[in-house]
């Protein structure tokens, strides 16, 4: 199964597209397209930044396995 971080993008590409097929058509239906296409932008931009300050924290002696889980903080709290 593909992860949310390379559906997203491909699906606001999709959603914005069909928003500009259904603007030309001059249908309606365009604005729940370009709905959909904000959502999955704003979940893009938030599965980039997400994967970038992983990559920071395992360049910088963050978590072992490189992910941005917060398993480590969560271990120096208890």
């Amino acid at each position: 199964m593909l992860r949310p971080a390379v559906i997203a993008p491909i699906v606001c590409v999709l959603a914005s597209g069909a928003a500009v097929l259904s603007f030309a058509r001059e249908s309606w239906l365009g604005v729940v397209w370009l709905l959909l296409a904000g959502l999955t932008s704003n979940m893009a931009w938030y599965y980039a930044r997400r994967a970038r300050s992983g990559a920071r924290a395992a360049g910088a002696g963050g978590c072992a396995d490189g992910g941005s889980c917060g398993a480590c903080m969560r271990r120096a709290c208890e």
